[in-house]
Protein backbone atom coordinates (compact mmCIF):
# COMPACT_ATOMS: atom_id res chain seq x y z
CA UNK A 1 0.00 0.00 0.00
CA UNK A 2 1.08 3.60 -0.52
CA UNK A 3 2.64 5.53 2.33
CA UNK A 4 1.10 8.88 3.26
CA UNK A 5 3.88 10.96 1.67
CA UNK A 6 3.61 9.13 -1.65
CA UNK A 7 -0.17 9.31 -1.62
CA UNK A 8 -0.07 13.06 -0.95
CA UNK A 9 2.41 13.54 -3.81
CA UNK A 10 0.23 11.51 -6.20
CA UNK A 11 -2.91 13.38 -5.11
CA UNK A 12 -1.14 16.64 -5.94
CA UNK A 13 -0.17 15.23 -9.36
CA UNK A 14 -3.80 14.30 -9.98
CA UNK A 15 -4.94 17.79 -9.01
CA UNK A 16 -2.33 19.45 -11.25
CA UNK A 17 -3.26 17.27 -14.22
CA UNK A 18 -6.96 17.91 -13.64
CA UNK A 19 -6.39 21.68 -13.58
CA UNK A 20 -4.28 21.48 -16.75
CA UNK A 21 -6.92 19.40 -18.56
CA UNK A 22 -9.71 21.76 -17.56
CA UNK A 23 -7.67 24.67 -18.88
CA UNK A 24 -6.89 22.79 -22.13
CA UNK A 25 -10.56 21.92 -22.64
CA UNK A 26 -11.63 25.54 -22.11
CA UNK A 27 -8.92 26.76 -24.51
CA UNK A 28 -9.74 24.18 -27.18
CA UNK A 29 -13.45 24.94 -27.03
CA UNK A 30 -12.77 28.67 -27.23
CA UNK A 31 -10.40 28.12 -30.17
CA UNK A 32 -12.97 25.91 -31.91
CA UNK A 33 -15.58 28.63 -31.56
CA UNK A 34 -13.09 31.15 -32.89
CA UNK A 35 -12.05 28.99 -35.86
CA UNK A 36 -15.61 28.02 -36.70
CA UNK A 37 -16.51 31.64 -37.22
CA UNK A 38 -13.25 32.60 -38.89
CA UNK A 39 -12.76 33.74 -42.45
CA UNK A 40 -10.62 30.67 -43.14
CA UNK A 41 -13.51 28.28 -42.52
CA UNK A 42 -15.89 30.55 -44.41
CA UNK A 43 -13.51 30.57 -47.38
CA UNK A 44 -13.23 26.77 -47.29
CA UNK A 45 -17.00 26.42 -47.29
CA UNK A 46 -17.49 29.06 -49.98
CA UNK A 47 -14.90 27.28 -52.10
CA UNK A 48 -16.85 24.06 -51.73
CA UNK A 49 -14.21 22.45 -49.48
CA UNK A 50 -16.63 21.14 -46.87
CA UNK A 51 -14.41 18.14 -46.15
CA UNK A 52 -11.55 20.29 -44.82
CA UNK A 53 -13.94 22.47 -42.83
CA UNK A 54 -15.44 19.31 -41.29
CA UNK A 55 -11.96 17.90 -40.63
CA UNK A 56 -10.88 20.99 -38.71
CA UNK A 57 -14.02 20.86 -36.57
CA UNK A 58 -13.72 17.09 -36.02
CA UNK A 59 -10.07 17.30 -34.93
CA UNK A 60 -10.88 19.96 -32.35
CA UNK A 61 -13.77 17.88 -31.05
CA UNK A 62 -11.68 14.68 -30.91
CA UNK A 63 -9.01 16.41 -28.83
CA UNK A 64 -11.63 17.69 -26.38
CA UNK A 65 -13.23 14.23 -26.16
CA UNK A 66 -9.83 12.65 -25.41
CA UNK A 67 -9.25 15.20 -22.66
CA UNK A 68 -12.69 14.57 -21.17
CA UNK A 69 -11.97 10.81 -21.06
CA UNK A 70 -8.74 11.51 -19.18
CA UNK A 71 -10.54 13.93 -16.87
CA UNK A 72 -13.04 11.18 -16.02
CA UNK A 73 -10.16 8.78 -15.30
CA UNK A 74 -8.71 11.34 -12.89
CA UNK A 75 -12.08 11.56 -11.14
CA UNK A 76 -12.13 7.77 -10.79
CA UNK A 77 -8.66 7.95 -9.23
CA UNK A 78 -9.83 10.59 -6.77
CA UNK A 79 -12.81 8.41 -5.84
CA UNK A 80 -10.44 5.46 -5.30
CA UNK A 81 -8.35 7.62 -2.97
CA UNK A 82 -11.46 8.50 -0.99
CA UNK A 83 -12.46 4.82 -0.87
CA UNK A 84 -8.97 3.73 0.20
CA UNK A 85 -8.46 1.57 -2.89
CA UNK A 86 -6.10 3.85 -4.83
CA UNK A 87 -2.85 2.18 -5.76
CA UNK A 88 -4.30 -1.34 -5.77
CA UNK A 89 -5.00 -3.02 -9.10
CA UNK A 90 -8.74 -3.04 -9.79
CA UNK A 91 -8.46 -6.52 -11.31
CA UNK A 92 -6.02 -8.55 -9.23
CA UNK A 93 -5.64 -6.39 -6.13
CA UNK A 94 -1.82 -6.23 -6.09
CA UNK A 95 -0.14 -2.90 -5.48
CA UNK A 96 0.43 -0.86 -8.63
CA UNK A 97 4.10 0.14 -8.69
CA UNK A 98 4.67 3.73 -7.60
CA UNK A 99 6.65 4.38 -10.79
CA UNK A 100 3.55 3.52 -12.83
CA UNK A 101 1.35 5.78 -10.71
CA UNK A 102 3.89 8.59 -11.02
CA UNK A 103 3.89 8.19 -14.81
CA UNK A 104 0.09 7.94 -15.00
CA UNK A 105 -1.60 8.78 -11.67
CA UNK A 106 -5.01 7.65 -12.96
CA UNK A 107 -3.83 4.06 -13.51
CA UNK A 108 -6.30 1.53 -12.14
CA UNK A 109 -4.45 -1.64 -13.13
CA UNK A 110 -0.99 -3.09 -12.62
CA UNK A 111 1.04 -3.47 -15.81
CA UNK A 112 0.26 -7.19 -16.41
CA UNK A 113 -3.49 -6.66 -15.94
CA UNK A 114 -3.39 -3.55 -18.13
CA UNK A 115 -1.61 -5.51 -20.85
CA UNK A 116 -4.28 -8.23 -20.69
CA UNK A 117 -7.07 -5.62 -20.77
CA UNK A 118 -5.55 -4.01 -23.85
CA UNK A 119 -5.19 -7.39 -25.55
CA UNK A 120 -8.85 -8.19 -24.84
CA UNK A 121 -9.90 -4.79 -26.18
CA UNK A 122 -7.64 -5.18 -29.19
CA UNK A 123 -6.41 -1.62 -28.90
CA UNK A 124 -2.97 -1.94 -27.40
CA UNK A 125 -3.04 1.67 -26.20
CA UNK A 126 -5.47 2.13 -23.31
CA UNK A 127 -3.76 3.84 -20.37
CA UNK A 128 -6.18 3.04 -17.60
Amino acid sequence: MLDETTLTRLEAALARRRAALEQEIRAKLAAAREVTGSEAIDQLIEGGDYANADLIAALDLAEVQRDVVELRALEVARARIAAGTYGACAECGVDIPVARLEAYPAAIRCTPCQTRAESRAGTGHSRL
